[in-house]
């Protein structure tokens, strides 16, 4: 059975806690928190010892049935914490957790965390197997436009009220960073007077611990998204991020968009434009939604790139970030280039 990590309470609720969870995905606090659910439920449904194993290069599988199967020295039940390192557990791993899933000890709790799966793992037989024989839970980042719902809705559990503003703040501040927006608003739950959280008390308190990556900085400028376009480029500026890899990746960007818009053209089905660029549904969309506006743009903006390409490698003169600036700003929607013009002083220095 899948769950999405906000059906996991409910699940618990509802029943008996399963013999087997996976859960798996790339952000750690997520991960982490999901772990801790599970945890406090079997310990409430009597699992009171706990042991834990780490799966690194050389690991012994024949210890997973050991263990799974091993009487408890201290309850009549235990939980037993298998820790990949990897998402790919090799041919032997694989036919140990199909072999423990076949018949999974009713004593042991069988909780194990992994990082994110591709489509591989994903229809793998011991993947299924954990999938028959209990909970599959994987866990995705917290997408940019998701992060201010998240944050208050984690406001409201820890008892506080934020205005818009300064959940906006909040997500600005510490997007990227789900970690430190967890930690920011238990800062919070400390300093906000009668649990009231304005605009004012952010700037003073929250530090400004954004992380962010060029594949964010193309999502921002697909999406027309320019604030957070610029306040992604002058976090890569201030970490030391290299232009000519920017720009290389927003010249990919640009030909997959071109290809696109002439598959489109000659009316392609979506199924072979997918083969066609190499792409899978989730990456396809955001292309298919910025091409209406961009498709215009096309010819100016591939122009625009390759200048810059010039620029980062030495080939011409110039200030590759303040191009780079220039270039946001050509991603914008029309609404917004009719306010701000052709021009725009922001720059990410």
């Amino acid at each position: 059975m899948k769950l999405r990590p906000e059906q996991l309470e409910d699940h618990l609720r509802r029943g008996p806690v399963a013999p087997v969870y996976l859960i798996s995905g790339d952000e750690p606090l997520l991960v982490a928190e999901a772990a801790d659910t599970i945890r406090a439920a079997a310990r409430a449904a009597g699992y009171q010892e706990r042991h834990v194993l780490h799966v690194e290069a050389g690991f012994d599988w024949g210890t997973l049935h050991a263990e799974g199967n091993a009487l408890s020295l201290f309850a009549s039940r235990r939980i037993l914490e298998l820790r990949l390192a990897s998402a790919k557990p090799g041919e032997t791993g694989a036919r140990a957790l199909c072999d423990y899933c076949a018949d999974p000890n009713p004593d042991t709790l069988l909780l194990i965390t992994a990082p994110k799966l591709d489509r591989q793992a994903s229809a793998s037989r011991w993947h299924k197997a954990i999938d028959a024989a209990g909970v599959v839970i994987p866990v995705w980042p917290i997408a940019p436009r998701e992060l201010p719902g998240w944050i208050e809705r984690r406001l409201r559990s820890r008892g506080l009220r934020a205005t818009p503003e300064a959940v906006t703040a909040l997500a600005e501040r510490v997007e990227g960073n789900l970690l430190a927006a967890a930690q920011e608003i238990e800062k919070l739950t400390i300093l906000a007077p009668e649990g009231r959280v304005d605009l004012d008390l952010v700037l003073e308190v929250v530090a400004d611990s954004a992380r962010h990556d060029i594949f964010q900085l193309t999502e921002a400028l697909l999406a027309g998204e320019l604030p957070r376009a610029l306040r992604i480029l002058r976090s890569l500026r201030e970490s030391g991020e290299e232009p000519v890899k920017i720009v290389w990746l927003i010249e990919r960007e640009l030909e997959l968009l071109a290809r696109l818009h002439a598959l489109r053209r000659h009316h392609t089905p979506r199924a072979q434009i997918l083969k066609a660029l190499r792409l899978w549904d989730a990456r396809l969309r955001p292309l298919e939604a910025a091409l209406p506006r961009l498709a215009p743009r096309l010819p100016r903006l591939i122009a625009h790139t390759a200048r810059l390409d010039r620029l980062a490698k030495g080939q011409e003169a110039g200030n590759t970030w303040d191009e780079l600036v220039q270039l946001a700003l050509e991603f914008r929607p029309a609404s917004s280039r009719g306010r701000h013009g052709a021009r725009h002083p922001t720059h990410p220095a």
